[in-house]
């Protein structure tokens, strides 16, 4: 694909989009890109406060014009505007019909499940990538699960992920969470199969793979777990990586199972969590929920520098194999998660496709796909490059 840009990055003036710029510019700026979104004030402040200069695109998420003519120019759109079901809607739609492969960070897993229905057969024939969730959510869960079932080489009955994390929110994740309320789909945002096709489902136990909110004591790691609030989103990825895996002939295993929580070392802390997720959710699905999104940051507003700089992630995932062996791998990653550390996943993961296309899985693979089974073993090298740290998998 010639394209005038490698890559371009649209929502660039919200606050995740300006750091997924200083990261570019800071680690990338001999490559081709170009900075995108609705105000060209706010743009070109960016642009001159780049060294690599980049080229700016103005186009409004409704104008289909600009965003066609933008999209036709690049090899990868990498989308940071969110609430995506509002911002990015369109953009995915003109990036189908420029055959032009786009990422983003959302967790609006209920949009993406109508991008399945919508794209996915378009996509895969034209071999477009439309890979959503290239952030914290849901990266570590997905790579986790990918990379030690993928070093091991075996099949797993079950993986469980066990997440903690330093850091802030922006007014952009609050804005997309207190959204997806008033967006309309058909789909059930608490089907633990809701980016599955119809025909996997029918093969799966959803007794067994519903979300836990129990708080348990976990003897292999000497830890609490609780609730984790990105489970909801996250699981869902995993297991659609585990159907597209399968019909490549290269699934976790015929009975694999994924779940995923907070780790704690205190049971006080758990019922601490697990008592803010009620009351969030409560706020979140409430008639009134317009009135509690005040309470929160505004968009365009987040997390300080202090708090992005020493910020971290941590996740660890304990695998059983079909022998009832077990195995456990750790992600650590520094930078405020969902912030600095996700302008960097995003980034690496756009790169994966602009600069090193011919090492993907499948290389000409297209569909509506996870970061696993667009980018698999690509971004883990990536990633470990970028100094995220991959330690094991170590028996148990």
């Amino acid at each position: 694909m010639n394209r005038e840009f490698d890559l371009i990055l649209y929502g660039a003036s919200g606050f995740t989009g300006r750091l997924a710029v200083e990261y570019l510019d800071e680690n990338y700026s001999n490559i081709k890109w170009a900075i995108a979104g609705r105000n060209q004030e706010k743009l070109k402040i960016i642009s001159d406060n780049c060294k690599s200069k980049p080229d700016i695109f103005v186009a409004d998420c409704q104008d289909l014009h600009k965003l066609l003519e933008m999209v036709s120019k690049t090899k990868v759109i990498a989308s940071l505007a969110g609430p995506f079901n509002k911002y990015s809607d369109n953009l995915v739609k003109q990036c189908i019909e420029a055959n032009t492969h786009y990422l983003d960070i959302t967790g609006e897993n209920i949009w993406v499940r109508d991008l399945i229905d919508k794209y996915h057969d378009i996509a895969e024939k034209n071999k477009i990538k439309i890979v959503p969730s290239c952030g914290y959510d849901s990266i570590p869960s997905d790579m986790g699960c990918f990379y030690l079932q993928r070093s091991l080489n075996q099949e797993f009955k079950r993986i469980d992920g066990f997440h903690r994390a330093k850091g802030g929110v922006s007014g952009g994740t609050i804005e997309s969470a207190f959204s997806m309320r008033n967006y309309k789909s058909k789909y059930s945002m608490g089907h633990p199969f809701l980016l599955n096709s119809k025909e996997f489902i029918k093969t799966q136990d959803l007794a067994k793979n519903k979300d836990s909110f129990k708080i348990k004591y976990i003897k292999d790691l000497n830890i609490w777990s609780a609730p984790f609030v990105m489970a909801i989103a996250n699981t869902r990825v995993v297991r659609r990586s585990n159907e597209i895996h399968e019909k490549n002939q290269a699934s976790y295993g015929n009975e694999f199972k994924y779940q995923e929580y907070m780790m704690t070392e205190k049971y006080s802390s758990a019922l601490l969590i697990t008592g803010g997720l009620v009351v969030l959710g409560l706020m979140l699905i409430s008639p009134i929920n317009g009135l509690f999104r005040k309470l929160f940051t505004k968009p365009g507003d987040g997390p300080n520098k202090k708090t992005r700089e020493n910020g971290w992630f941590e996740s660890i995932f304990v695998g059983e194999n079909m022998k009832n062996e077990k195995f456990k791998l750790r992600i650590f990653g520094k930078g405020d998660p969902g912030y600095k550390s996700t302008a960097k996943l995003i980034c690496e993961s756009a790169l994966c496709i602009a600069l090193n296309d011919r090492d993907l899985p499948g290389t000409n693979i297209g569909g509506v796909l996870t970061t696993s089974t667009a980018l698999g073993h690509s971004l883990i090298d990536r990633l470990k490059k970028a100094n995220i740290e991959f330690e094991g998998p170590d028996p148990i």
